[in-house]
């Protein structure tokens, strides 16, 4: 999997797994922070992430401009670095409750900025060391092991948020409860009919709470959450601190790729390195990527509702506690000891491995194997989380499918019958379409959130959580049959001199998925739980259909 390939990648690997670890920390809680500290509905804090995403998405862009005309790959990343890291220590300062938005929103614009800066342009930057011939046929494998790297990032980012999140509580003699947010909100403002529901909740945090000081409570407690939010946010200021390190201090391994066609064509050792195209077939590159960028826009627009829509379903309709076997898919110590524990199985019991190989395979096997049982004997009956873990599901798969499917695309490809990138971004749509089909099935017979008034829903009509896992695993398989390929096709079809500028157009094409995620947040509120999922799976379904309908069209652009 990692043989053959060139060093600069694991500088790139590293640096964006630091990145994305804050990114992610920040992303897992952000509607979360929202509605707690603003009292916003659904609706409203759907939007605002929506605009930032959107945002974050759409500067590459820029970034990618930036790049190609003036400053070059590595200077314009290490500057969006620096912007970034500005951004999320903005987002970190706390300020009193129901206060501070302007900070806030000022705080999403500079990371939007940042991100903009930074994210396309390290993937043209990786694309570059694969215009060597000797690396080119490792490039759709190259992308895919780029993305593990992000993907290792955020699975850290839910459990890092929810444990900062909860020892800011613990420290204030609090815990964290689902229901409380709504219910404080609503007492304040006057529109709490049963106000018991609150005091109830309020008492099992502290028993002395009355009627008398209820509001103080309220206010207390949204305060504290709002704080602990802010604390998690300063993850990320961290994480970006080790990416910088990683990036400027090696910089030697990836030298020979940061250069743009503008400066191939100002350097006399390296004019005769620049790709000249017809204005026909720069024409022909722009329009199959321009029509790929319609597709997956709708694959976004499904994929972050998990920050979304997909955080409301956990936190509202989902258990809030789980048994000890289940906590294994919760607590990521345990699960990447099972994780770790079954790769060396694989290894011990390789057919073709080496003595060595099986020896520290079957050493693996039982350190972590050991380490998962005691850790599984250390957990209580029953186990509560916060609604921000499941996000910890799909990095977690990626992480574990990757190998899978590069080893499952390495066997296609050498029987001849590999699919092409634009074919598995088409398979991808349609295994989206399938991940919220499940989410249809399981919302059959559950009250709307209008009927339950954007509250937690009873426990009757609380579902399992191997809904949403499901949700998840599909959707991740779906994930690395699209994106990395898509990235990867980006890379091979765009033309020279727009690089950087086609790699923004990928991301403008998420930007405009994650505009349209505030659509889907709007509706929370307005359909049937079943119909808000089912509006996805057929804007999925219709997307494969286009795709698949101008596959011959993007198959022969990409050939040549």
């Amino acid at each position: 999997m990692f043989k053959g390939h060139p060093k600069g990648l694991y500088v790139a690997f590293f640096a964006n797994m630091g990145e994305r670890f804050g990114f992610y920390t920040m992303i897992s809680i952000f509607v979360l922070f929202l509605q707690a500290k603003y009292g916003m509905s659904p609706g409203q804090s759907s939007f605002i992430y929506a605009t930032f995403m959107f945002f974050v998405y759409f500067f590459p862009l820029l970034g990618g401009f930036l790049a190609d005309r003036f400053l070059g790959y590595g200077r314009t990343i290490s500057i969006g670095m620096v912007v970034m890291f500005a951004g999320y220590l903005l987002l970190a300062l706390p300020t009193r409750f129901q206060t501070g938005l302007a900070l806030v929103i000022t705080a999403l614009a500079v990371i939007s900025l940042g991100t903009g800066l930074f994210k396309g342009n390290l993937q043209a930057l990786v694309g570059n060391l694969y215009d060597d011939p000797k690396y080119s046929q490792l490039r759709d494998r190259a992308f895919t092991i780029f993305y593990m790297g992000i993907n290792i990032g955020a699975m850290f980012a839910p459990s890092a948020s929810e444990a900062i999140s909860n020892f800011i509580l613990k420290k204030n003699s609090f815990f964290y409860d689902a229901r409380i947010p709504a219910l404080a909100h609503d007492f304040l403002s006057g529109q709490l009919a049963d106000v018991n529901q609150l005091l109830g909740l309020a008492q099992m945090q502290d028993p002395s709470i009355t009627l008398a000081n209820l509001g103080q409570f309220a206010e207390t407690y949204l305060g504290t959450l709002g704080r602990s939010y802010h604390f998690g946010f300063g993850a990320a200021c961290i994480s970006l601190i080790i990416s910088m390190a990683i990036f400027w201090g090696l910089r030697k391994y990836y030298k020979q790729a940061d250069v743009t066609e503008r400066q191939k064509e100002k350097s006399e050792e390296l004019k005769s390195q620049v790709v000249e195209l017809t204005a026909q077939e720069t024409k022909e590159r722009l329009v199959a990527l321009g029509l790929v960028f319609l597709v997956v826009i709708f694959f976004w627009m499904a994929f972050h509702q998990s920050a979304v829509t997909l955080t409301f379903f956990a936190r509202d309709y989902t258990v809030k506690e789980v048994g000890k076997l289940t906590n294994l898919w919760f607590d990521l110590g345990g699960l990447l000891c099972v994780f770790l524990s079954i790769i060396g199985l694989v290894f011990l019991l390789r057919k073709k491995g080496s003595k060595a190989s099986k020896i520290s395979g079957g050493l693996l096997f039982i350190v972590f194997a050991v380490l998962a049982y005691l850790r599984y004997q250390g957990y209580p009956a029953v186990s509560p989380f916060q609604p921000q873990r499941f996000q910890h599901f799909n990095p977690f798969f990626i992480v574990a499918l990757s190998p899978l499917i590069i080893a499952l695309f390495t066997y296609l490809n050498k029987i001849g019958k590999e699919p092409s990138a634009p074919r598995k971004i088409g398979i991808g749509m349609l295994l989206t379409a399938a991940a919220f089909s499940i989410l249809v099935i399981a919302s059959i017979g559950l009250p709307s959130p209008s009927e339950l008034g954007g509250r937690v829903a009873p426990p009757e009509h609380l579902v399992s959580v191997y809904w949403l896992i499901s949700t998840y695993f599909l959707l991740t398989i779906a994930e690395l049959f699209l994106s990395p390929m898509g990235i990867s096709f980006v890379s091979r079809v765009a033309p020279p001199k727009y690089k950087g500028l086609m790699q923004g157009g990928w991301f403008a094409a998420t930007a405009v998925g994650n505009y349209l995620v505030a659509v889907v947040g709007y509706l929370w509120m307005k359909v049937p739980l079943w119909g808000l999922w089912l509006i996805l799976v057929v804007a999925c379904l219709l997307s494969a259909a286009f795709m698949f309908s101008i596959m011959k069209r993007l198959e022969k652009v990409a050939a040549n």
